[in-house]
């Protein structure tokens, strides 16, 4: 008998808990940024996440389906095929089709959105070898080819708010505050700044999210916080890493406004909106947390989260837009390099001690 050792795709989970129940703990950690989106954005947030999760699904199943021999022989291995898709399917792609749609503008049309989960899917996960082997995250890839291929409706935001479930036109329904199309608050925070003048948007608005013009699931901070505190007491992910993420990126965003808004000080007034405006707190707690995109050990954490952060900031600070899928589409790119020479140590492994000369 042959004594073999078979080495999985890292990471290694040292618990009883599944790839699937992992998913099941993050959809439900997004659960109320959906919510959230429904109540802000009334029924297209609806027809957006639905149409998202399954297309995203619809694509995993079909590749699995042609992959396996699904069409071979007139069909005939057609129920083993259907079976064995269900028996592995894990739910990554329901947590795909549901980020994708979560950062998406309510503007987006129904058609758009089967193309990116597609895309998400087909090209990014299953071309690659499936869940666990995708170079980089589904849903960024997804929102990065959208916003290069549908570059006005992915470009047009309607603001946020609580009277948007009752059915009227949601992009004409701020009253009282200021309304854009085209731009996001962020670009307007950070454009106004630069003339002397603020946003109509408090710091309590960018917190609820009332008023706000951005994406489905990035614009109330509350929902986004019950998620990540879901999260931390599953021990789905480490609570410190959308901590480091969004103090780093807070503070490497006052430096960098403290020479261009003469106005401002160093103080927690200019902080919050930063880490507040955009889709910053919901990339760090659901995106740049991914297991299979991001690096293994805790030295390499803790380079990609600091670079990370500092990357989104300066293209912020020159972009004046929200790219934050494009900073983690870029540091994705760089993990295999951060595992490369931030060197785990191995399990077990005791260092030798030096003998003294004479001995």
């Amino acid at each position: 008998m042959n004594n073999e050792i078979v080495i999985s795709t890292p990471p290694h989970v040292k618990s009883r808990r599944t790839t699937r129940g992992i998913m099941g703990d993050v959809c439900i950690a997004l659960v109320p940024s959906a919510v959230a989106g429904i109540v802000f954005f009334g029924y297209m947030a609806v027809i957006i996440e639905l149409v998202s999760v399954l297309s995203c699904v619809a694509t995993e199943f079909v590749y699995y389906f042609i992959a396996k021999g699904g069409f071979a022989k007139k069909c005939k291995n057609a129920k083993n095929v259907c079976i064995s898709w269900w028996r592995q399917f894990d739910l990554t792609s329901v947590v795909t089709g549901l980020i994708l749609a979560l950062i998406l503008p309510v503007s987006v049309k129904w058609y758009e959105v089967i193309i990116g989960g597609i895309f998400a899917i087909a090209i990014v996960k299953m071309f690659f070898g499936g869940t666990g082997k995708n170079l980089v995250n589904p849903a960024t890839a997804a929102r990065v080819f959208m916003f290069l291929s549908f570059s006005l409706t992915m470009t047009t935001y309607a603001a946020a708010n609580f009277s948007a479930i009752g059915g009227s036109d949601i992009a004409s329904q701020l009253v009282g505050k200021e309304t854009i199309t085209g731009a996001t608050n962020l670009s307007t925070f950070l454009l106004g700044n630069s003339h002397g003048h603020t946003s109509a948007l408090s710091t309590l608005d960018l917190f609820l999210g009332t008023g706000v013009n951005g994406s489905i699931g990035e614009t109330c901070k509350v929902a986004i916080l019950i998620g990540y505190v879901y999260l931390c007491i599953r021990k789905v992910i480490k609570w410190w890493q959308p901590v480091l993420f969004i103090g780093v990126f807070g503070l490497c965003a006052v430096l960098l406004s403290g020479f261009y808004f003469a106005p401002y000080r160093f103080d927690i007034g200019l902080f919050l909106p930063h880490i507040l405006s955009g889709g910053v707190l919901f990339a760090a707690v659901f995106m740049f947390t991914d297991y299979v995109t991001s690096p293994k050990g805790v030295y390499g954490q803790l380079v990609y989260y600091i670079c990370g952060a500092a990357l989104l900031a300066v293209l912020r600070y020159f972009t004046k837009i929200e790219v934050a899928s494009f900073a983690i589409l870029i540091m994705n790119l760089f993990v295999p390099l951060i595992d490369k020479y931030c060197i785990r140590k191995p399990f077990g492994y005791v260092k030798e001690k030096k003998q003294k000369e004479g001995k």
